[in-house]
């Protein structure tokens, strides 16, 4: 019986949990570099809404996306509470703003269920999961897809096969 326990708590993933307006996120821990205040940005010229623009982070210009601005969400408030996630996603270092960090949840097999299909009305592309922890649900960001390369100029993985 221990086995199982030990096998179960290997597979566990952890993720950083936070905050967008009422809903909770998750993101896997180890894309987080690191956690800070939200501070001034630099607004680039002509660039989407979602992106509030660079800061220069011990020497790397580091783009800085709104996340309630990305999903579409109401419009993302700043105050005390406003965070920034500094992610390591795909060899780039990109800063995400959330409302609040809650904390860092383990998640094993049985508490991920599969996104649920909604037809091409919801784009699901980048929800990786549901996952379940007592009666609170934490939507799973597939940050890869989210912060896809189209936010930089390059195309979709989809676009270059075709």
């Amino acid at each position: 019986m221990s086995d199982t326990k030990t096998q179960a708590a290997a597979s566990a993933d952890e993720f950083l949990s936070f905050t967008l307006g009422e809903e909770h996120y998750g993101v896997d821990i180890l894309k987080v570099q690191e956690i800070r205040g939200y501070d001034s940005v630099t607004r680039l010229p002509d660039a989407p809404d979602y992106i509030k623009g660079v800061i220069n982070l011990r020497g790397t210009i580091v783009p800085v996306i709104d996340l309630r601005l990305k999903l579409r969400l109401k419009e993302a408030r700043y105050d005390a509470f406003t965070v920034m996630i500094v992610l390591n996603v795909e060899d780039r270092v990109v800063g995400i703003v959330v409302d609040s960090v809650s904390d860092v949840i383990a998640l094993n097999a049985e508490q991920i269920r599969p996104t649920p299909e909604f037809g091409a009305s919801v784009d699901t592309r980048f929800i990786s999961g549901i996952g379940t922890v007592d009666d609170r649900m934490l939507i799973l960001l597939d940050i890869e897809t989210l912060i896809d390369s189209a936010d930089f100029g390059q195309p979709l993985p989809e676009q270059v096969a075709a």
